[in-house]
């Protein structure tokens, strides 16, 4: 199941009486987004969102003139990191060149190659990937803001498409991604859809015809992974547990 749409940032008309006359002042609309959805087989609207953002431009350093990056979490370089909960914030940017550093509310970032199960040994058959083997949550939070560097370096940047693979979204309306402007106005909020089969991936992006995005807040369901705590399909479950997998951006440009 998958959709792409187009929606406008705001488009308001605003009516005004003069004497007799009504006048009509629209204001103009602002950035318009082309939204892509999808659940199931996610792959076909992964591999177009990708061509609507262009080639990809690897771990190469230095802002390139198109195309996108992406972050799946598998590379060799995360190994020595992998299954604790000390993943480097800005391991995007300084260790893999790819222009994205994360902050969270929480007390760290976890890349798992093992289902997360060393947290919780019934997430065994809770989660999957889409690119194998590993998986990426917050530590105590369910939120994480991703900002955009010039790639490998500290200059802030700004993107015109961000999109993410999420596993086991159960609940409609809870699992998204909020998208910032330069000036740190939303540009609007849009939802991933829940997981229609047992494979359990959802997938949502949003692209502008401008570099615009220099901040994406991503909402992991209702709540944080924990030894105690079990998904809403899991027999005393109370809380929508969701985690991420693959991240695909426009190419960081400098936005000063």
């Amino acid at each position: 199941m998958h959709r792409m749409r187009i929606l406008p940032f705001a488009a308001v008309a605003v009516i005004a009486a003069c004497s007799d006359d009504t006048i009509t002042n629209p204001v103009p609309v602002g950035p318009q987004a082309a939204v892509v959805t999808a659940t199931g087989n996610i792959a076909p609207e992964v591999d177009g969102f990708r061509n609507l953002l262009g080639v990809s431009n690897g771990t190469t350093a230095g802002e390139q003139p198109t195309g996108r990056r992406e972050i799946n979490w598998d590379g060799a370089g995360a190994n020595p990191f992998n299954n604790k909960n000390d993943f480097p914030a800005d391991f995007f940017n300084t260790n893999v060149k790819v222009g994205a550093v994360f902050t969270t509310a929480g007390t760290g970032f976890r890349n798992d190659s093992t289902l997360f199960v060393e947290i919780n040994p019934n997430y065994a058959s809770q989660f999957n990937f889409f690119s194998a083997t590993k998986i990426f949550t917050p530590v105590g939070s369910n939120q994480l803001d991703q900002l955009f560097r010039v790639a490998g370096q500290p200059t802030p940047a700004a993107v015109r498409g961000f999109g993410v693979v999420f596993s086991d979204v159960d609940l409609a309306d809870k699992t998204t991604i909020q998208v910032f402007a330069i000036d740190g106005a939303s540009l609007g909020m849009f939802a991933a859809p829940v997981r229609s089969d047992a494979n359990g991936l959802s997938f949502v992006g949003v692209t502008y015809d401008q570099a615009i995005i220099a901040r994406v807040r991503i909402t992991l369901g209702t709540g944080a992974l924990g030894a105690n705590v079990n998904d809403v399909t899991a027999a005393g479950g109370t809380a929508d547990l969701v985690v991420l997998d693959n991240i695909i951006y426009g190419e960081p440009k400098k936005s000063f």
